[in-house]
């Protein structure tokens, strides 16, 4: 029976994050030092101590993030058959699984964090999610609308994330309702991730993970894109370099691990959110989260 490593994306931060580690672990509070050094500012102290606010700004989240899910793998010693993430979750999975060191992973979730910032506040955009209907319904109701609006996350069946610009957004949401979703509803975003919207951030992404030392990683990565294993360092670059404006097909990638073996899984970080989806797609696997050792 195989056993994959799952990672969590931006909205798994909580405050107090991998304070347990730091106090407890010394690899762990090495790990954690080092990061401030290369982030230039004590994102631990936000981690550990900040406000809901502090830690919810992208530039503090995706780092932070990433760092409890890899620090926390890191000190298991885990030893995955496969591994994913969703979306930045998708960098912490590379780095557990040996794709990329800590220090690159690192650098490149700041820049694309950074990066994605910036998109942001140049257009304004935002997600929503849409309960309750067919993943073909939704793409039918995105593509009658006028706008940027685009299906962006595929979480679980019936569970569909949708982003572009406000209104586009806000007049799918209407046309769902009015088609039956269950629930139609805007997310707390600052913007419009996994859209056309992000084109400037991966164009800015583009050239350091094309720079970026990527090895051979030693399981498959289950990749955002379209859901496939790969191994080879250059698909696995291009795969990165398309997510950002490319929908998170979870759904389809624990379908695909699932035909590949992989029955249990294995959620490292904050939160409960994907030992939660993983489930939806299908009761039969065995599914757990961990937050601490």
């Amino acid at each position: 029976m195989k056993h994959a490593y799952v990672f969590p994306g931006q909205g798994a931060q909580a405050v107090g994050m991998g304070k347990d580690l730091y106090d407890n672990v010394p690899e762990a509070k090495e790990l954690f030092e080092k990061a401030n050094e290369i982030l230039g500012f004590r994102i631990t102290d936000i981690m550990f101590s900040g406000t809901d606010e502090e830690l919810k700004q992208t530039r503090v989240t995706q780092p932070a993030v990433f760092l409890h899910s890899v620090i926390l793998a890191k000190v298991l010693g885990v030893t995955p058959d496969a591994v994913a993430g969703h979306s930045l979750g998708e960098f912490s999975a590379l780095v557990v699984a040996g794709a990329l060191s800590f220090e690159d992973g690192l650098k490149l979730v700041f820049k694309r964090a950074m990066a994605m910032q910036a998109a942001c506040e140049t257009q304004a955009g935002t997600m929503a999610a849409i309960l309750g209907m067919e993943d073909q319904a939704v793409e039918e109701i995105c593509n009658s609308i006028e706008g940027v609006v685009v299906a962006a996350n595929y979480n679980c069946p019936g569970q569909l994330v949708i982003s572009g610009a406000v209104e586009a957004v806000d007049a799918v949401c209407e046309k769902a309702k009015a088609a039956g979703a269950r629930r139609a509803m805007r997310l707390a975003v600052g913007g419009a991730f996994h859209s056309p919207l992000m084109e400037p951030a991966r164009q800015e992404l583009e050239k350091a993970i094309a720079e970026a030392p990527f090895q051979t990683p030693s399981c498959p990565i289950y990749q955002n894109v379209d859901a496939k294993p790969y191994t080879d360092p250059s698909a696995i670059k291009a795969n990165l370099i398309a997510q950002l404006t490319a929908p998170v097909r979870w759904t389809y990638i624990v379908r695909e691990m699932l035909a590949d073996g992989v029955m249990e899984f294995t959620e490292l970080g904050s939160g409960t959110v994907l030992q939660g989806l993983v489930k939806k797609v299908s009761a039969e696997v065995v599914v757990e989260s961990k937050s601490s050792l």
